[in-house]
């Protein structure tokens, strides 16, 4: 039999199985949320795993009574590039076969000619493309396929849409709002769990009472795993590969990583890759610049159109400066400009997801691309 090579660790992917952990708590809600036919709106930073707890509940509810569809639309440039991706989707993920899509689309969607493609790769069998246009289609009657779908399918259909926040970037986006949500609203057959990546944005989609998504759904702030529940995952994937690494350890790693999901598996594949037997603090320290040479190429391109103020806004932040933004010692200090300039500065670098602002002040959103700051 052929031997299959698993890694221990996995990142920069969505996870399951043996390298999904924890989230015990947020998959019990998650999944009766989806078999109770409640719309959710789920939001974190990048890395916390957003996309691995959908996938992972996809798998664990009902599928009697549930069907789940996930699509990332995070390639979608325009609305009809959306309704394609959707109908898509819809059509492919409720037929378990070709011919089972197939039929769908001829009920469904019978005013188009869809083009088949035989995909070599295993996990994906076939491709459809709908090639779906304002002139077959209006917005309206493919945003209503999921209800009816789910009324010829007899299952409640839970459609998942990562990247959420690309809808915000379209042309028309707020008109595009209105109608997604006039038509979504009234479905009660169909639900919608809808992600993203960048906070800054989805929270202003999802939490501005100005726009058409608010109160939509639940909102669920997804949290970083617990430093305890990582321990014990850590621990035996060290052990499977004769290795071994103490509670201290991983503490350390959780704590460098602020707990952000891919970033904790990948330090963790980098120590586990700098230790003969038993991690130590020169296997961390080697660990620790290996993700941060892995990581430079893009922190250097993320930070490489900064003007000099907003890299100063960095520096401070990186050298412990959270608040008092406007006195004139920190403006001084960190060269910052006025104060209308650093209330603007704050703005765009809150919008493109450099900073988060807390009760405590604000942070920066990566805490590697802060490591990295020290270092230079």
């Amino acid at each position: 039999m052929k031997k299959e090579a698993k890694p221990a660790f996995l990142y920069g992917v969505s996870v399951g199985g043996d390298n999904f952990t924890d989230r015990v708590r947020e998959t019990r809600r998650l999944k009766m949320n989806f078999e109770n036919g409640l719309n959710v709106i789920l939001i974190s930073p990048r890395r916390m795993g957003k996309t691995s707890l959908v996938k992972h509940v996809a798998q664990e509810v009902d599928k009697e009574i549930v069907q789940t569809v996930y699509m990332d639309i995070y390639d979608c440039r325009s609305e009809y590039d959306f309704y394609n991706k959707f109908a898509e989707a819809i059509m492919m993920q409720t037929g378990s076969k070709i011919e089972h899509t197939l039929d769908n689309i001829r009920q469904f969607l019978t005013r188009i000619s869809p083009k088949l493609s035989i995909n070599p790769d295993p996990s994906t069998e076939y491709s459809i493309s709908l090639g779906i246009t304002p002139k077959e289609y209006s917005p309206e009657e493919i945003l209503s396929l999921p209800e009816r779908m789910a009324n010829h399918i007899g299952k409640h259909i839970v459609v998942c849409i990562d990247e959420f926040q690309q809808v915000g970037e379209w042309p028309d986006s707020l008109l595009v709002q209105k109608r997604m949500r006039g038509v979504w609203q009234h479905h009660t057959h169909a639900s919608y769990c809808l992600f993203g990546s960048r906070q800054h944005m989805m929270n202003q989609l999802f939490q501005n009472k100005r726009m058409p998504f608010y109160q939509f759904g639940e909102p669920n702030y997804l949290q970083p795993i617990p430093t305890e529940d990582w321990i014990p995952f850590i621990q035996s994937k060290f052990e499977k590969k004769d290795l071994t690494i103490s509670d201290t350890y991983v503490r350390q790693i959780c704590d460098i990583v602020g707990n952000q999901s891919s970033y904790v598996q990948q330090l963790s594949w980098d120590v586990m890759l700098n230790t003969e037997k038993t991690v130590d603090d020169e296997a961390l320290e080697a660990g620790i610049n290996d993700l941060l040479m892995q990581c430079t190429p893009l922190f250097m391109e993320q930070t490489g159109g900064l003007t000099s103020y907003q890299l100063n806004l960095l520096r401070a932040i990186v050298d412990g400066q959270h608040t008092q933004w406007t006195s004139q010692e920190v403006l001084s200090k960190y060269g910052l400009g006025t104060k209308s300039n650093v209330a603007k500065m704050q703005k765009v670098m809150l919008e493109r997801d450099f900073i988060v602002s807390t009760e405590q002040g604000l942070f920066l959103a990566d805490p590697v691309m802060k490591l990295w700051l020290q270092h230079r």
